[in-house]
């Protein structure tokens, strides 16, 4: 017996054939923008933050209206009873790429159609958040792939 998964396949396709977004790093360069920081997004977009997070003393503040998610993978979240927000913060395997730069330069990329400013860093490396539409704060958790635990 074989499910049938063709509603499914493009999200099945992003799982099992994802593309690296080596044409984001092309458009920076030709922007002249230089990263500080580069990830891609393989173990969930909070476990990725962490990582920059930490690996460069800094805090994180990201807003969860800023945060991009695609119709079929929001719609397919709520299908099955998912909080898409919690979908895309945990989710992964679709390495799009995660990134700090500037402030300076994010008036040479705000316009590009497939970069999105979620939030930015800040100097108190204790403080991971998230803030909600209300304006509230939540501690962010991430709950993406572990390589050390799972």
């Amino acid at each position: 017996m074989q499910p049938n998964i063709e509603k499914y396949e493009y999200l099945v396709g992003r799982q099992l054939r994802p593309e690296a977004r080596t044409d984001i790093v092309f458009d920076l360069r030709e922007a002249g923008v230089q990263p500080s920081s580069m990830i891609d997004i393989s173990d969930g977009l909070a476990s990725e933050l962490f990582h920059i997070a930490k690996n460069s003393g800094v805090g994180i503040r990201i807003y969860d209206d800023r945060i991009p998610i695609d119709n079929v993978a929001f719609e397919t979240a709520v299908e099955f009873n998912l909080d898409p927000l919690t979908c895309a913060l945990n989710g992964g395997e679709d390495y799009e790429l995660l990134f700090t730069i500037s402030k300076d330069d994010q008036e040479k990329i705000k316009n590009h159609p497939d970069i999105h400013f979620i939030g930015y860093v800040h100097d108190r490396k204790d403080q991971n958040v998230l803030v909600t539409k209300e304006g509230s704060i939540v501690p962010l958790k991430a709950q993406g792939w572990d390589h050390f635990t799972g």
